[in-house]
């Protein structure tokens, strides 16, 4: 992957557009119950990983960005994704950073890398002037993730019956935080 321009390298990540072949790894990740507490504990089968992964490639052709797929330089193995999704948040256009991680990646930083790495691609080539995070209520991993890249909390909302914290950062205030990485 190294020297492919459509590919973001941090430290330890490749971060590379997501693709339809992604779907088997992405699944050992959305069918994981640690994981998937933090979105109410339902775990995906294949044929919703399958659409889960087709809204993000459509996404990907209609704005030329979505959803990254993570893979650890070290083992090479897709071990999450993270990017950029826009969606409506009552009533206001935005654009979300999001990300999932395989619970054996857990509390290594990679996430925070990851979102960085993320953060410097929205405010840079993409030219993006506001994100926003999505968090559910109880997941402090996340909220920590947001807070070390400079997301600061600025409001709760409900979506879907369920409760979440919104974290924002806008363009200008992003320049004033030392990055963790930025993409090579």
């Amino acid at each position: 992957m190294q020297g492919d321009t459509r590919v973001i390298e941090t430290e330890r990540l490749w971060l590379r557009a997501m693709r339809a072949d992604d779907v088997d790894e992405l699944l050992t990740i959305f069918a994981d119950p640690r994981v998937m507490a933090s979105f109410g504990g339902a775990l995906f089968d294949r044929a919703q990983m399958e659409r889960w992964v087709q809204r993000n490639l459509t996404h990907q052709a209609r704005f030329g960005y979505g959803l990254f797929s993570v893979i650890h330089k070290s083992d090479r193995r897709l071990i999450g994704d993270c990017g950029l999704e826009n969606m409506d948040i009552e009533g206001h256009a935005e654009t979300e950073l999001g990300y999932d991680f395989h619970s054996d990646y857990w509390n290594r930083g990679l996430a925070t890398e990851a979102a960085a790495a993320v953060r410097a691609h929205a405010f840079g080539p993409l030219g993006l002037q506001r994100i926003v995070s999505l968090i559910r209520e109880g997941n402090v991993a996340s909220q920590r993730v947001a807070e070390k890249i400079g997301m600061r909390r600025t409001g709760d909302i409900v979506r879907n019956g369920h409760a979440y914290q919104l974290y924002s950062l806008m363009r200008t205030q992003e320049q004033t935080i030392e990055p963790d990485c930025l993409p090579t």
